[in-house]
């Protein structure tokens, strides 16, 4: 469901498979050309992605663009962004006119992602989304048409594909380490706080599935290799406190591929469950907690052979924030000045939005 520019004024200022452990280049020498984007949306997230283009060394900010004149100057001082270079939502297509910029991040509430990616893709920037990459199937479609149309690319912002500890864990389970994969289970929740724009249906497009629990589900995929086949859901809104007028509190869901592997997922606005999952295989099992911004955990224990002694891993990623967001728009830079399909692209998003209207549809729920 479309919401207006205006609409989002009045609520105030305000996360596959093999090429996902790909090498990822080193950039930013002294003589390479530095990639300047342009931040559409200047609220949380947004903040990491600045943050991480400004300790990265393959990027610049060179645009911003907000609803809120006098914040977007406060940001522009901060990162060296001439006034000149700040838009309004309303001005936001004379980025075009603006050879400073190559790229944008959108860094909106999910239902306005569309609006703003094809209008940058006229303006004929690349597009780096954030995800749940659309509200709808269809909107997810359009955006790869027009980028394609536009001849620019589109990653949407997977940080973790980028991550050192799920690169292991994926090549550690395409090694055969574990075995067969049998089972995953997952989980990824916290308790919202009051009037968040997540729980706004008309921003949002649904409840923490959209959010948070897509962690989830985007995992079982990158680390089965595989799409899912079958779904079942069931939702509840137990809280009746005024938080969840247009959305599910929470979301429990199954799924099988083609392998024979299942998976079993949960996710909530109502409670702090944390984040993980866990890999059961035929020789072993693993497990990786958290999907925050930083300190990922893998933990496994397997058999080297049939009656071999037992392999054991503890490993944490010590990386702080925001290097999740450094290694990212690294890689969409050098997609960028490489002509590179980044591992992300738009047909990722698009898969999980597909499997997110099935899962919907397995719960009684409609996605949009």
């Amino acid at each position: 469901m479309a919401i207006s520019r205006r609409e989002f004024s009045k609520l105030g200022t305000f996360g596959i498979a093999a090429s996902a452990f790909s090498a990822l280049p080193l950039l930013g020498q002294a003589n390479q050309k530095k990639i300047g984007y342009c931040v559409i949306g200047l609220g949380r997230i947004a903040d990491h992605h600045m943050r991480g283009i400004a300790q990265g060394s393959t990027s610049s900010i060179t645009g911003l663009v907000s609803g809120h004149r006098d914040k977007a100057e406060r940001i522009a001082a901060q990162y060296g962004v001439p006034k000149s270079s700040i838009y309004s939502y309303e001005e936001m297509d004379r980025i075009r006119d603006n050879k400073a910029i190559d790229a944008v991040i959108v860094c909106l509430p999910n239902s306005m992602h569309v609006e703003y990616t094809v209008r940058s893709a006229k303006a004929g920037k690349h597009v780096l989304c954030e995800k749940p990459m659309a509200v709808t199937v269809a909107e997810a479609e359009e955006m790869i048409a027009a980028c394609k149309a536009a001849n620019v690319k589109l990653m949407i912002a997977y940080r973790l594909h980028y991550e050192p500890i799920t690169q292991k864990t994926i090549k550690l389970i395409r090694d055969g380490a574990i075995g067969k994969v049998q089972a995953i289970d997952s989980a990824n929740g916290f308790n919202i706080a009051q009037n968040e724009w997540r729980t706004d249906r008309k921003l949002a497009g649904g409840g923490p599935l959209m959010d948070v629990g897509i962690y989830s589900l985007n995992a079982t995929r990158y680390l089965t290799g595989e799409e899912p086949a079958h779904f079942t859901a069931v939702a509840s809104t137990p809280d009746q406190d005024g938080r969840f007028k247009g959305v599910e509190e929470n979301l429990a869901w199954t799924m099988s591929f083609p392998s024979g592997a299942v998976a079993s997922c949960s996710t909530t606005y109502g409670g702090n469950m944390g984040s993980y999952y866990r890999v059961f295989g035929s020789k072993g099992s693993l497990e990786v907690t958290p999907f925050n911004y930083e300190n990922q955990r893998l933990q496994a224990r397997y058999r080297t052979g049939p009656s071999g002694p037992f392999t054991t891993i503890d490993e944490t990623n010590p990386e702080r924030d925001p290097m999740h967001f450094v290694r990212q728009v690294d890689h969409f830079s050098g997609c960028i000045l490489e002509n590179r399909t980044p591992d992300t692209a738009g047909e990722e998003g698009l898969k999980d939005m597909q499997h997110i209207q099935s899962i919907y549809k397995a719960a009684g729920l409609t996605l949009g």
